[in-house]
């Protein structure tokens, strides 16, 4: 399912008017009563008495009282910091406060640890977290050290160049061109492998390639077109998506490898949810227009 297959011209629309900000969400203490989470953005509600038999990971976050959930900090619209006000927003981290709820435990019971893209299985295997929602693509080579549920989300490679750059209109254009993504990241070993004539750059985050992108280090950025779209946003007379994606993302929650009733509690959360996807996927992403829905998660 291509969910991101619009014109050059409605993808530009679209950047200008994606919000970046989300309502916070509130709610009663992990483990108590089924309380509403306050806020438009939060339509779930905190479970109670939750049992997981054969969690190792649920038996872990029962014993601390709290769920360390690993995020993204620098995704407009997907998984943002607001370093003003200390608050987490985007589609990925309304799916984890999802999670969390129908675990038991509300926002004030949440530890979000941004974690780079490099270091997302290690820090899963290594018991940093509980599990990973941050723009996390589920491939066969990370299913050998992880488990994931989902998909929740499918998008698909893109490209984000300077507003005023006629040159590169597509991937085919990539040749001689200097392009940038994030260390460890799916898209940066697409283009390793499949685009030999293209230089690839990496650095630890998006946000310090769309840097170099405007300081005429490199030519393109790339990563899911979902993401482009929120950096474009942030600076639309300056910033632009161009072509058609040219890969399938499937974004997934990353849990630890052999957690199967974890992953299998997750399913059935999107499987039996599709209203609150639906819910949180309008007040955020669904901003800037693009109508999608929500994916089968792979039963594996």
């Amino acid at each position: 399912m291509a969910l991101f297959r619009t014109k050059k011209a409605a993808v530009t629309a679209a950047t200008a008017v994606l919000a970046l900000a989300l309502s916070a969400c509130g709610g009663s203490g992990g483990g108590g009563g089924s309380t509403e989470s306050a806020g438009a953005s939060a339509p779930y509600t905190v479970a109670s008495n939750v049992s997981l038999t054969g969690s190792p990971t649920f038996d872990k976050i029962k014993s601390s009282g709290k769920i360390r959930i690993g995020v993204k900090q620098d995704q407009p619209g997907l998984g943002f910091l607001d370093a003003a006000t200390g608050e987490y927003s985007g589609f990925d981290i309304e799916i984890a406060k999802w999670v969390a709820a129908s675990l038991g435990y509300s926002k004030d019971k949440i530890e979000f640890k941004p974690i780079p893209s490099a270091n997302r299985e290690s820090a899963i295997q290594n018991g940093d977290i509980d599990y990973y929602v941050g723009t996390y693509s589920i491939t066969d080579a990370r299913k050998k050290q992880i488990d994931f549920a989902g998909p929740y989300f499918i998008t698909g490679q893109g490209l984000l160049v300077k507003k005023s750059n006629t040159t590169i209109n597509s991937d085919k254009d990539l040749a001689g061109k200097t392009v940038c993504s994030a260390t460890g990241s799916t898209p940066l070993q697409n283009i390793q492998k499949n685009y030999p004539n293209t230089q690839a750059r990496a650095f630890d985050t998006y946000s310090q390639c769309v840097d170099a992108l405007k300081n005429g280090q490199v030519d393109a950025v790339t990563t899911d077109q979902a993401i482009l779209i929120g950096y474009a946003s942030q600076d639309p007379d300056n910033l632009k998506v161009v072509g058609p994606t040219f890969t399938t993302e499937k974004y997934g929650v990353g849990v630890t490898k052999g957690d199967t009733a974890l992953r299998k509690f997750v399913n059935d959360m999107f499987t039996n949810g599709k209203d609150t996807w639906q819910k949180i996927y309008d007040s955020t992403l669904g901003k800037s227009g693009t109508k999608v829905e929500q994916p089968a998660v792979d039963n594996y």
